[in-house]
């Protein structure tokens, strides 16, 4: 696969004859409307075999092969160049596939008003061949320990079909909300975690979940001994049901690191007990904050690389958004949200507003202005192959188990597109 940057005056037709490709087959890849023009900075993946490197300064063969998983002697042959000889600048390299990494995926699906929509539906089963694991969100849990189900419709034979194994997500939330107080009462009344453990183990009997995933967020400081002693319970109890177990974790840099979101959650304690983790590596730009990339590289690898001193890398899920934000200037704390977007939804805004798109290389992520028929000017972050491919890069250099995310049902085939291109995705029950 290749991902081309759009400029001014491409169109389908030019990119496809670059690339030896047809037109058709770039927009149905990207999920394009052939008649609609492209937009400036716009990404757009190429359904090619291999991919061409653009030489840049301080540039070698050997280093290129690195970067790639490819001997610096096999580019230099595939090349037809000499191995000793100097690369020119803005040559272009031609790099065949390499062998995918074996990773996990997970991709949450999140029901509202209490019906599951054809369009989560449809994602589902476009998907699921892509996942390891299809977590619907979530079992909400009362205050005496039972459990009030998502509305689940289709899920469990999509994910059949597709060799996707169920994950069964608990939250502690309580009138849309996480509540720290039923968080509390999870991790410390006996009775109560009692009672959620045997419904945890009944229902996934019936359903068919093979994970037990929990997102216990907002948890009171003063509780991190009580999740610790929770989870060493909880597992030993789901183990011994052949289940699978994992959590959610906030995106802490240090172990200090304060706030109501950070300090329950100790990542030495949770690499230790659970099967896995899930860190929740993204929101750095939310609906209620400043306009700012939702995953910028920087923050997400920092999160990474102090998780890797508490726990192996084969227990880390990168947590990955699958959604921008855009945001009304000026932003006032306390004042109007930003409205979420899917990435396919960002573009055309940038379209119909006539706007190049640009991209921070510091955060590794696109952006662009553009005002209102009101005349309010606006800022929109979002994801595109660039960004997900810097994602990408730090789960094989640090070799993480996989990607979580959050979440199905925004449109972003370029995602898809390259996840299956450089991955090989671990099916658990073809095993």
């Amino acid at each position: 696969m290749q991902t081309y940057i759009v400029k001014q005056g491409d169109t389908l037709y030019s990119i496809a004859s670059r690339f030896g490709t047809s037109y058709q087959a770039i927009a149905t890849a990207n999920e394009l409307n052939p008649e609609q023009g492209l937009v400036v900075g716009q990404a757009v993946v190429i359904p090619i075999y291999g991919q061409f490197y653009t030489v840049q300064s301080g540039d070698s063969l050997y280093s290129i092969g690195q970067k790639f998983g490819i001997s610096a002697s096999e580019l230099a042959n595939i090349n037809q160049i000499s191995l000793y000889q100097p690369l020119s600048v803005g040559i272009q390299l031609y790099i065949p596939e390499v062998t995918n990494k074996e990773i996990e995926v997970l991709a949450y699906i999140e029901p509202t008003g209490g019906t599951v929509s054809e369009t989560l539906e449809n994602a589902a089963r476009k998907h699921s061949r892509n996942l390891t694991y299809l977590a619907p969100f979530s079992y909400r849990v009362t205050r005496e320990g039972s459990l009030i189900a998502p509305p689940l419709n289709q899920f469990a034979s999509i994910a059949n079909e597709n060799e996707a194994e169920l994950t069964l997500v608990v939250s502690n939330l309580e009138e849309g909300a996480f509540s720290a107080e039923l968080g509390r009462i999870i991790l410390t009344n006996e009775q109560v975690q009692n009672r959620l453990l045997d419904q945890i183990i009944t229902t996934a009997n019936e359903v068919g979940y093979v994970e037990v995933h929990f997102d216990l967020e907002f948890l009171p400081p003063e509780n991190k001994q009580d999740y610790r002693d929770f989870l060493v319970k909880a597992t030993e109890r789901l183990h011994q049901e052949g289940l699978l177990v994992s959590t959610a974790l906030a995106p802490k840099s240090s172990a200090e690191q304060t706030g109501e979101w950070y300090e329950a959650h100790d990542y030495g304690d949770h690499g230790e007990i659970v099967d896995f983790v899930v860190l929740m590596t993204y929101e750095w730009g939310y609906s209620g904050g400043p306009a700012m990339a939702v995953s910028p590289i920087g923050p997400v690898r920092d999160v990474i690389e102090y998780a890797l001193t508490e726990m192996p890398a084969n227990k880390i899920m990168l947590g990955q958004n699958l959604y921008g934000y855009d945001w009304t200037l000026p932003y006032v704390p306390g004042g109007d949200y930003a409205k979420a977007l899917s990435p396919q939804q960002a573009i055309d805004l940038a379209r119909e507003n006539n706007q190049a798109i640009l991209y921070d290389e510091e955060a590794q992520a696109p952006y662009y202005f553009y005002q209102d028929n009101e005349g309010n000017r606006h800022e929109v972050w979002f994801e595109d192959a660039r960004s997900i491919q810097a994602k990408f890069d730090l789960i094989k250099e640090k070799n993480l188990r996989g990607i979580a995310y959050w979440k199905l049902g925004l449109s972003f085939p370029q995602n898809w597109l390259l996840l299956e291109d450089q991955f090989t995705i671990r099916k658990r029950n073809a095993l």
